[in-house]
């Protein structure tokens, strides 16, 4: 027998079989695992995931690391490709902007006209106002590659920008009490956030996905903001050919004021 239903009835029966999936609906998302088809490390404690996402880092062949830095009072800008035995990539700083590429021990320098004019005043500081000389040789020199005597001063500084092993050692470490944040997602990909001491901590955003990178670097006190990305995506590190190669012959300016 078939039973019909007036429009009013049926409105009437609907209503609450709606609020009943409804409320099934939000009870079933309530008892969701946040984890569930994560990589875990969301249920470890803060000290652990930053153990963990420095052991990934570390076992990692190559990274690409991009953003600002805030070091000893001078702001850089950073796009740096690193693996365990070079580097290269572009550093702007507020006086010029140049390129490095390093192989093992040998470090080579590109620059534009601002940073080979960027000479040394008495004081050690860059002069405002470059000698004809410094323009002459700013002209020959830029956008050709110059090897860094390993006894140069600026080859430490310089160098530092390739070494995948001083940097990653340098920003991955978070100060004071560490504590788990919130989940985000960086690039489309799950993290959770953990937290350094309040006021000097920084905050590291470390992937659910996969392993457990460190994606996202915040550092406190406005010292800048680090995104990793392409871990253990290799590349290839070719020297320059002799045509693209230059002699500076003396020592290198400074790279910042």
């Amino acid at each position: 027998m078939t039973v019909f239903l007036s429009s009013g009835r049926a409105r009437r029966v609907a209503l609450p079989v709606a609020f009943c999936v409804g409320l099934a609906a939000v009870l079933t998302a309530c008892g969701e695992d946040p984890d569930e088809g994560t990589n875990g490390v969301g249920k470890l404690s803060a000290t652990e995931i930053e153990r963990k996402a420095q052991t990934a880092a570390n076992a990692a062949g190559a990274v690409r690391l991009s953003g600002t830095l805030v070091t000893q009072g001078e702001t850089y800008k950073l796009n740096m490709r690193l693996k365990t035995n070079g580097g290269t990539g572009t550093v702007t700083s507020k006086n010029s902007t140049f390129q490095l590429l390093r192989i093992e021990d040998t470090l080579f320098l590109k620059a534009d006209a601002g940073f080979w004019s960027h000479a040394d005043g008495e004081d050690g500081k860059a002069t405002t106002k470059p000698s004809s000389a410094d323009t002459e040789a700013a002209d020959k020199l830029q956008d050709k590659y110059v090897k860094v005597p390993e006894d140069d001063p600026s080859y430490k500084q310089l160098s530092g920008f390739t070494d995948m092993k001083v940097l990653l050692a340098g920003i991955l470490t978070l100060h004071g009490k560490l504590d788990k944040g919130t989940r985000d997602r960086i690039g489309g990909v799950k993290t959770i956030k953990i937290n350094g001491g309040e006021g000097d901590g920084g905050t590291l955003d470390v992937s659910l996905e996969g392993a457990p990178y460190p994606l996202q670097l915040v550092r406190a006190g406005g010292a800048g903001t680090l995104s990793l990305a392409d871990w253990g995506r290799d590349f290839e590190l070719a020297a320059p050919t002799k045509g693209e190669t230059v002699d500076y012959g003396s020592r290198l300016p400074a790279t910042s004021d």
